[in-house]
């Protein structure tokens, strides 16, 4: 049975919660600033032996609020599409500040960079199309160096069953485009998933370093990849002190041997918000199927505010809070989203997201209050959003003086069919 609680995981008091709840509803998306700033604050203290450049990897939490926190803090920003770039710098982030790294090439691709956004070819393709249009200029280029980590299949970004960034055996097809188009290749960046494990993270160190030897002209390495937070017992957190005491170490000794002095590039997104937001959500009904079955508590939210646990069996700790202070016995139940979907869990089995794990949980009545915590990162961003015609759930931002402040209005109905056309039928 997982316990339904851990620790540096960000819950309101329970009066916030309501106050939250009874002026905007549920669900409701709320971020704690100060644990934002904490985040952030660790990451931009990772060691680095010659420098480093943080990136916020902003597709856990494109919020303009939160990419202006992490901005006046000087982090800057990972944007994994053209889209995000625009919407970053919508969001008053300086061009110089975004770095483009996707799976897809900007539509849009020579007017982001000739307002000064940087760009990462992520194949052989990419690198070309970046060749024809920019020769004789610096690019960066992505590479698989063989080896990923992740929680699951589904978060490993690296080794062969990848398609991200221009797989390691191809490097001399890359240095002859390069040398085509006269591209000089100064950043060379790797990604490997979402992992805790430090001798993962040192081992691809050490490949990337291999890589970038072949290409003279880099002097800076971007080791991307998520750092994984726990959000329920069991799970680990990224020790990032420790992890970045080791790469500098590979640093140095690939300096000591070849002279250069690599700059690092780190792109966090999970590590920076996932802790610090709880989705609100009202339980809707409390149901059972028999003395064999399950007891479930239905909720007003779903894979619509939160996908991970429909998606990778993600784990994330659950609180109930009564709407009277009365005392109740506790038992397991299966907390299930408000879709008509058999998916939509938001108690799946660790791992698994077609197994179900209940929860010890309060019971519940209809009409309280259920906080999901963990829901800072790949929530709102990612979620299967207007399924079943649900709008997009607001979100608030509690500042560090107490005051919660919405920074997101809920989508209404009108917004969500807006771009259909009235065709006239007959």
């Amino acid at each position: 049975m997982v316990t339904c609680d851990t620790p540096d995981i960000f819950f309101p008091e329970a009066a916030v919660a309501r106050r939250v709840s009874e002026r905007w509803g549920t669900p409701v998306f709320v971020y704690d600033e100060a644990t934002l700033r904490r985040n952030a604050r660790a990451v931009l203290d990772f060691p680095a032996a010659f420098g480093l450049t943080a990136r916020f990897a902003m597709k856990a939490l494109p919020n303009r609020t939160v990419l202006r926190i992490f901005h006046g803090m000087g982090l800057h920003m990972d944007a994994g599409s053209g889209y995000e770039a625009r919407r970053a710098m919508l969001a008053g982030i300086p061009p110089e500040h975004i770095r483009v790294t996707g799976q897809e090439l900007p539509r849009d691709l020579e007017e982001l960079v000739r307002a000064g956004c940087l760009f990462t070819a992520c194949s052989l393709c990419q690198l070309e199309a970046y060749g024809k249009l920019f020769p004789g200029t610096e690019v960066a280029l992505r590479v698989n160096p063989g080896l990923g980590s992740g929680h699951s299949n589904r978060t490993n970004v690296g080794g062969p069953a990848s398609s991200f960034g221009l797989w390691k055996d191809y490097v001399d097809r890359a240095l002859q485009t390069a040398a085509h188009y006269g591209l000089r290749v100064t950043m060379i960046h790797t990604h490997i998933g979402s992992g805790a494990d430090p001798e993962v993270w040192v081992r691809c160190a050490d490949l990337a370093l291999d890589l970038v030897e072949a290409f003279p002209d880099a002097d800076t390495l971007g080791l991307g990849g998520g750092y994984k937070v726990a959000r329920v017992p069991g799970e680990k957190t990224v020790d990032l002190q420790r992890i970045g005491a080791r790469v500098a170490e590979k640093f140095k000794a690939f300096a000591e041997r070849t002279g250069r002095k690599l700059r690092l590039e780190i792109e966090p997104g999970t590590y920076l918000t996932a802790t610090a937001g709880v989705l609100l959500c009202s339980v809707t009904d409390v149901v059972d199927t028999g003395p064999e079955g399950y007891r479930f508590i239905k909720t007003d939210a779903g894979m619509t505010e939160n996908l991970r646990p429909s998606l990778y069996g993600a784990q994330h700790p659950i609180r109930v809070l009564k709407s009277t202070g009365n005392a109740v016995e506790e038992a397991d139940f299966v907390v299930v989203g408000h879709c008509c979907e058999s998916g939509d869990i938001m108690t799946p089995a660790p791992g698994d997201p077609e197994g179900l794990q209940p929860r010890r949980l309060p019971a519940p009545e209809p009409g309280d209050l259920l906080a999901v915590g963990g829901c800072g990162a790949y929530c709102a961003a990612m979620a299967a959003k207007n399924y079943n015609s649900f709008p997009e759930a607001p979100e608030v931002l509690l500042r560090e003086s107490g005051e919660p402040v919405l920074i997101r209005r809920r989508q209404s109905l009108e917004q969500i069919v807006e771009n259909e056309l009235d065709l006239k039928l007959g």
